[in-house]
């Protein structure tokens, strides 16, 4: 078994094209570290959620060079095999380790297998990518980022002609061109041939962006700005200006690209601590709204004054901007669809149905619901929205900021704040109030042992609630394809748990409903949201064995 392992590494080290892993693997294979090696030679980074996402160094479950040549071939032959010889791939990359790395690698691989490449001119948000697919007619674009993950991480995202994320059967058949690539000294990467885009795709994004707002609407608003260490600063104050807003304050410390996220444990908005530095300038700069990219600006997160919260502001869930920005909608008088995906709040549901509006809820993530017909705003929980799908068929947040800034210029020309409309949600369609139980695990068996128990012995009642329903979404339902997944439904309340597509979580997604009569029940239909949620995070943590 040694044996064999060592030889694996040996024939991997020397293919390896970057001397930096293969240092690092030689290291390993000179120290006979056979419990690393095993665990790097353990099978090879399977394509998940739109492409692969992992820890980078060396061997077949790391992100690397030769991990991203082969996915590049694979993507390549899957191109061809489709009749798209000849056909443009745009590549956009953020700054995190080895991005552009991966970035002109791709390039290579695409311009050798007869594909024309086209690679942004710099790191730039995920956004900028899933517009120029459309833009300049590709047949297929590829992002590296690992969004929001830990710095050690990379990914490699993949898009199809339409601008959307790939899904089911695409993502299984390029798996298997991939798993088909033979030795990497056959993979044909000459040293030039791609083109490298000027700004104008960044600019012609950027012109895009105006189309989100309404013509004339106030622009007042005043903002703290973070990039959480990544890609957004310069789009966002350029859209921001273009616009005709007061320019953002930025957060100076996590203002430029930093690929060790050297401020914040883990560089996400909804992490603990993640937004300290935010909160801190905006106490001296006294704005109206905080708003927050992810390392890659594909999502946006917000955050509002209130003097009950701790230090002065408090942070919006995902759901609460996704109803908000359905609200500004429809008093817009937007037509289409309103989608979202199964974790996120049915009060988006509510919203479309009092306005006449379609309404469609998904599978998680944005390749489902950017594919709704007649898709005019989804969003997801997970600071997700997309508020131009033909502009960006994917979360966008940079034009989630733009619309969320337009919003509060709206309320503070009538004297009022993101948290009245809130109220005001409230009191049309009952409190819905969200939260989530999500469990980080160092071995994936454990949440494989939980997905069983609960299975196996499924809840009857949480919190006091009856389950009215329970449903394993593995054998699919008449709305929604299979996925590993359970959703139970309760007496005034909501719950679905699922493994993480991108990170080693098991994530637990809560919904409460409590009716609420008059603006003066408010407090304590809170209170009893917040108490009813405790107690079934709780119960379900019980029942899960976590």
């Amino acid at each position: 078994m040694q044996h064999d392992l060592i030889a694996q590494a040996r024939t991997w080290l020397a293919e390896d094209p970057d001397p930096e892993t293969r240092d690092e693997l030689a290291a390993l294979i000179e120290a006979g570290d056979v419990q690393e090696l095993a665990g790097r030679f353990a099978g090879t980074l399977q394509f998940g959620t739109a492409g692969l996402r992992g820890e980078l160094g060396a061997g077949p479950m790391r992100m690397n060079r030769s991990v991203v040549i082969r996915a590049a071939a694979g993507l390549a032959a899957y191109l061809k095999a489709q009749g798209q010889e000849g056909g443009l791939v745009v590549i956009g990359y953020d700054a995190r380790y080895k991005s552009a790395d991966f970035a002109r690698d791709t390039a290579a691989v695409m311009t050798g297998a007869g594909l024309r490449a086209a690679v942004l001119p710099r790191p730039l948000p995920t956004p900028v990518l899933a517009y120029a697919i459309r833009h300049l007619g590709a047949v297929a674009g590829v992002e590296v980022t690992a969004s929001h993950n830990p710095p050690r991480d990379n990914g490699y995202k993949v898009y199809l002609g339409d601008g959307s994320q790939i899904v089911p059967p695409a993502d299984g058949e390029i798996a298997a061109a991939i798993a088909a690539v033979g030795p990497l000294t056959d993979v044909v990467r000459p040293e030039d041939g791609w083109e490298t885009l000027g700004e104008e795709v960044l600019d012609a994004y950027l012109a895009r962006t105006d189309a989100v707002l309404a013509a004339g609407s106030p622009r007042t608003a005043r903002t703290v700005y973070t990039a959480m260490h990544g890609v957004g600063t310069s789009v966002v104050t350029a859209a921001f200006e273009r616009a005709g807003f007061p320019a953002p304050v930025l957060v100076a410390e996590q203002a430029e690209p930093d690929p060790a996220f050297p401020t914040v444990a883990f560089p996400n908005p909804e992490e603990p601590g993640a937004m300290d530095l935010a909160f801190a300038t905006a106490r001296r700069a006294a704005p109206d709204l905080v708003i927050a990219n992810d390392p890659d600006a594909d999502r946006c997160a917000v955050a509002v004054p209130d003097a009950s919260a701790e230090g002065g502001w408090r942070m919006l869930r995902g759901d609460e901007v996704g109803a908000l920005l359905a609200a500004h909608l429809v008093e817009r008088g937007v037509s289409g669809v309103f989608a979202e995906s199964i974790v996120s709040s049915s009060l988006l549901g509510r919203i479309a149905e009092q306005a006449g509006l379609g309404y469609e809820e998904t599978l998680t993530g944005f390749k489902w619901i950017a594919r709704v017909d007649g898709l005019r705003y989804g969003y997801e929980e997970a600071l997700g929205y997309c508020v131009d799908p033909e502009g960006v068929r994917d979360k966008d947040g940079i034009t989630a900021a733009l619309l969320v800034a337009e919003l509060a210029s709206v309320l503070k020309e009538r004297g009022r704040t993101l948290l009245d409309l809130l109220d005001d949600l409230a009191l049309a369609h009952g409190l819905h109030a969200t939260d989530q139980l999500s469990v980080r695990v160092e071995e994936l068996t454990v949440i494989a042992d939980a997905m069983t128990r609960l299975r196996q012995q499924p809840p009857t009642a949480l919190a006091g609630l009856a389950v009215t329903s329970a449903e394993d979404l593995t054998r699919g339902t008449d709305r929604l394809p299979p996925t590993d997944g359970l959703r139970y439904q309760l007496e005034g309340a909501r719950v679905i748990v699922r493994p993480s597509g991108t990170e080693p979580k098991l994530k637990c997604y809560l919904e409460v409903v409590v009716p609420v009569a008059e603006a003066a029940g408010l407090p304590a239909a809170r209170a009893r949201a917040a108490e009813l949620l405790a107690a079934i995070k709780r119960d379900l943590a019980a029942a899960a064995g976590i």
